[in-house]
């Protein structure tokens, strides 16, 4: 509610003013007119009490601001009492079915980009449910954080060798103290009927047997890049998989990634005409020759199958063809203790079909540098920061007329880990394939095994042709 007619009509006409109640607030809004209300008051109420020297006032009559109903004015700090404002919430249409956005009133110029969708998280209780095996720097830097931004999954087990760290994680996270296990324990997780997911998230040698050993629990296994550390433990984890009817999915964020994605688009969409030739670079510095990373036995690999592998598998995602032929050349400065058993830098060409080349290099001892530029016949696209977790910067490049165009594109950006496991809960929830299934994740690493080969004998290395357009993946994930 607001003034009474009475009191407005009483204000008014001590102001001189002859307008109705109705037109007032049509032509002045509720806040000017409360304004002007109040300022009208305060003329009609001053005397001599408050102007000594002004002539005494006609008497007024009007409503005492300790009698307005304190549920409708409110204080200000000058001490006037002010009418509140109506609580009135925003037209919005609400769907029906919990996985359709509110849609809020518009409020943006077409002049500015769109806001997304509201958020349309699920209920915590209908979320699929996470064992995280392995507490390293991946799970508890980026994975736990995620969770927070995921709209289908939820950590609910964890699984590792150490109890002190155990049991401060699942505090910190909430996870209950039976759900807490040990490696040697990890089939117990087949007990817990919260658990519908695994996510292996350890050294590259132990991605086989945890998924196979978790595989045969019932659950569903999301593990980490690169699958494993030769592609006949690739297969061995897909036929487990297929055995204990589950399924499995490689966490290659990067395909569910919004900039990579839309440079995929653009790329298939011959935005710039047809793609020529990538180079891409996937480089960081290493300094803990104790790390797992630098033990062979423990990564299968050095920089190629840790971080180069982005590069590989973004060129793949890209075109959506497969590799021809692949050359290589690698090599380790003598006497580091980084590499005395991992290589410190790999170098490698690829030939796609259409004549398409990739030039890529990946090392493990410069400062980091992350990015790949397609260059089509009529432009380039360079992102910036590609195979980051975060910071993604997109540029293009092509000519009109005599001028060159160099934009830079900015999208909304989303946390990558929470977008791959939300896709896998998807998957689990609607029966459907995950979009980097095992065979994804076994066709690169047939590629790296012939990048090896070649960079070895100092000679191109063929690879069998493969017919059709993303051969190895799923069906597109859903983008919310």
């Amino acid at each position: 509610m607001s003034f009474t007619n009475e009191l407005l009509n009483t204000v008014l006409r001590h102001a001189g003013q002859e307008v109705s109640r109705k037109e007032f607030l049509n032509l002045a809004g509720r806040g000017l007119a409360v304004s002007v209300a109040a300022g009208a008051l305060a003329s009609c109420n001053s005397g001599p009490e408050s102007n000594p020297g002004a002539a005494a006032a006609t008497p007024t009559t009007g409503t005492p601001a300790s009698e307005v109903d304190a549920a409708t004015t409110y204080t200000s700090p000058q001490g006037t009492q002010v009418a509140s404002s109506e609580a009135v919430s925003p037209p919005a249409k609400v769907p029906a079915a919990p996985n359709q956005p509110i849609v809020l009133e518009e409020w943006k110029s077409k002049v500015d980009p769109a806001s997304g969708p509201t958020p349309t998280p699920m209920p915590p209780d209908k979320r699929v449910g996470y064992a995280l095996v392995g507490l390293g720097h991946l799970t508890l830097e980026e994975l736990l954080p995620a969770f927070g931004e995921c709209k289908k999954s939820k950590p609910v087990a964890l699984v590792s060798g150490s109890p002190e760290k155990l049991k401060k994680v699942a505090q910190q996270y909430g996870i209950k103290p039976e759900s807490c296990y040990s490696y040697d324990n990890y089939e117990k997780l087949k007990e817990n009927p919260e658990v519908q997911a695994i996510y292996i998230v350890l050294p590259n040698s132990m991605h086989a047997e945890y998924v196979i050993r978790g595989a045969k629990t019932g659950k569903h296994i999301l593990c980490e890049k690169p699958m494993a550390v030769s592609a006949k433990e690739c297969e061995l984890m897909i036929d487990a998989c297929k055995k204990a009817q589950v399924k499995l999915m490689i966490a290659y964020r990067i395909q569910y990634e919004p900039y990579n994605r839309l440079v995929r688009d653009m790329v298939r969409q011959n935005k710039f005409g047809k793609p020529k030739y990538i180079q891409a670079q996937n480089s960081q510095s290493s300094a803990n020759p104790d790390h797992w990373r630098h033990k062979k036995a423990l990564a299968g690999g050095g920089a190629l199958p840790d971080i180069g592998l982005y590069c590989l598998n973004t060129a793949r995602f890209v075109l959506g063809t497969e590799p021809t032929e692949v050359f290589g050349y690698m090599h380790s400065t003598p006497g580091n203790p980084l590499f005395k058993e991992v290589e410190e830098v790999m170098s490698w060409q690829m030939r796609f079909p259409d004549g398409v080349l990739v030039d890529s290099i990946t090392h493990y001892n410069t400062h980091d540098s992350r990015f790949y530029r397609v260059n089509s016949e009529k432009g380039w696209l360079h992102l910036n920061n590609a195979y980051a977790y975060t910071g993604q910067q997109l540029q293009t490049s092509h000519a009109e007329g005599e001028a060159k165009m160099q934009n830079q594109i900015t999208i909304p950006a989303k946390n990558q880990f929470a977008a791959e496991m939300d896709h896998f809960s998807e998957c689990i929830l609607e029966n459907k394939q995950p979009h980097t299934p095992g065979e994804e994740g076994l066709q690169d690493h047939r590629i790296m095994e012939a990048i090896y080969q070649s960079a070895r004998e100092g000679r191109p290395v063929k690879l069998p042709a493969v017919s059709g357009t993303d051969a190895f993946r799923g069906p597109e994930p859903t983008q919310a």
